[in-house]
């Protein structure tokens, strides 16, 4: 009977432990978090912000183009070509970007990617009309 009393004791504390151990996770609620010095650089966000008007220029010329009867105006021709402009500068601002330390890289790579996008639209545009 002592035995079992003992036995049902050292249960019983053994679950008090488990619980305050379970109240001491709960505690460092900073654990949770990454504080980190990281920051979006100005670049990264600048060639995102490029990227995104290429591409859209390049499209709203191209689909003005289509519903005209795939005339293009000079207008649209002239959108296209800042476009591509843009996008060359988008692509060595966000590659210079992503060569700079202690940064968060969502701007640089999304900046690339719209960029590379929009330029080799262009190019596909041009090899379309020579052909």
């Amino acid at each position: 009977m002592e035995a079992e009393r003992e036995l049902l004791f050292k249960h019983q504390m053994g679950k008090k432990s488990s619980f305050r151990l379970k109240i001491k996770k709960l505690e460092p609620v900073r654990d949770r978090y990454m504080f980190t010095d990281n920051r979006h650089p100005e670049k990264g966000i600048m060639s995102t912000v490029l990227g995104v008007l290429s591409v859209t220029a390049l499209s709203l010329s191209v689909y003005f183009s289509y519903v005209n009867g795939g005339q293009a105006i000079m207008r649209y021709a002239a959108a296209a070509f800042v476009a591509a402009i843009f996008s060359c500068i988008g692509l060595v601002l966000g590659i210079r970007s992503r060569f700079e330390k202690d940064i968060f890289k969502l701007f640089p790579n999304l900046g690339i990617a719209l960029n590379l996008v929009a330029f080799l639209f262009v190019v596909f545009i041009l090899v379309l009309g020579l052909g």
